[in-house]
């Protein structure tokens, strides 16, 4: 059994300002995805610009925390926020899903692809080498926080920490889903998209690839309290894994019938 290290959640102190670690983590994950962009553009993997990547960047942040934060609203805490509206504003308190910063990522690269007339998929396939490793930062931040810990176990890595407020050891998922949905994903879709493939295919495997990894992260996972396990004891992020794998697996069946490759080369 292990103790979870104490480490300060204010990286930097300036002063009265306070720099947090997670708020380092999304710079960051946005830092990665402007380098790594920035090499696809440099070995010829896209036909995107330097300005649409800077356009991207800037615009996917905030449709990260929009989207990211009116999903936790409606997937998480519906009825909760319908009696205390204000306290959507307060994003300071935590709260954000992935999956509806994922809405918003979509939404920013449809408005994106239609201004610029680029196709949808030229513009999804690029986004989608560029997710994953920020996703790995992102659950580093989690564990910096020590928030969403495992379940209990007794695996000889099984940690304890204190903000669980019953010391049990636990498995800690964020480390998990850091190797999972970060940095092997990452592997996978970097891999494919590394030679020319049909439009869409990249997105279907990074949608196919994150679900599947997440729904067997999630089993590690503790639930939230607020919501416990829901119907065939499945928890509320495995539930919304789901419709991603079978898009994924739809779009990646549709993509093959389309020769047209991801850049023009």
């Amino acid at each position: 059994m292990l103790q979870f290290p104490t480490i300060d959640p204010v990286a930097i102190r300036l002063g009265p300002l306070a720099i947090h670690w997670y708020g380092l983590m999304y710079l960051v994950a946005f830092g990665s995805a402007w380098l790594l962009g920035r090499w696809r553009m440099s070995h010829h993997k896209t036909d995107l610009t330097a300005r649409d990547l800077e356009d991207i960047i800037f615009y996917g942040i905030l449709a990260v925390v929009l989207g990211g934060r009116l999903g936790y609203v409606l997937f998480y805490k519906p009825g909760h926020y319908l009696t205390h509206p204000l306290e959507i504003l307060y994003v300071w308190e935590g709260g954000m899903s992935f999956h509806g910063g994922l809405l918003g990522v979509l939404a920013m690269m449809f408005l994106l692809a239609r201004a610029r007339r680029y196709p949808f998929f030229m513009v999804a396939d690029f986004v989608a080498t560029l997710i994953p490793l920020g996703l790995a930062v992102g659950r580093l931040g989690n564990f910096i926080n020590g928030e969403l810990w495992g379940r209990p176990s007794s695996v000889p890595w099984a940690m304890v920490f204190p903000q669980s407020g019953d010391g049990l050891a636990r498995h800690p998922s964020q480390l998990y889903q850091f190797g999972l949905e970060g940095l092997l994903l990452f592997s996978l879709v970097w891999w494919f998209a590394n030679k020319p493939r049909p439009a869409g295919q990249v997105s279907a495997v990074f949608l196919m690839g994150y679900g599947v990894l997440r729904f067997a992260a999630e089993f590690a996972r503790e639930p939230d309290s607020f919501l416990g396990l829901l119907g065939l004891g499945l928890s509320m992020g495995q539930w919304l894994c789901l419709p991603m794998v079978g898009a994924g697996v739809i779009l990646f069946a549709w993509a093959r019938r389309a020769p047209s490759p991801t850049t023009k080369k």
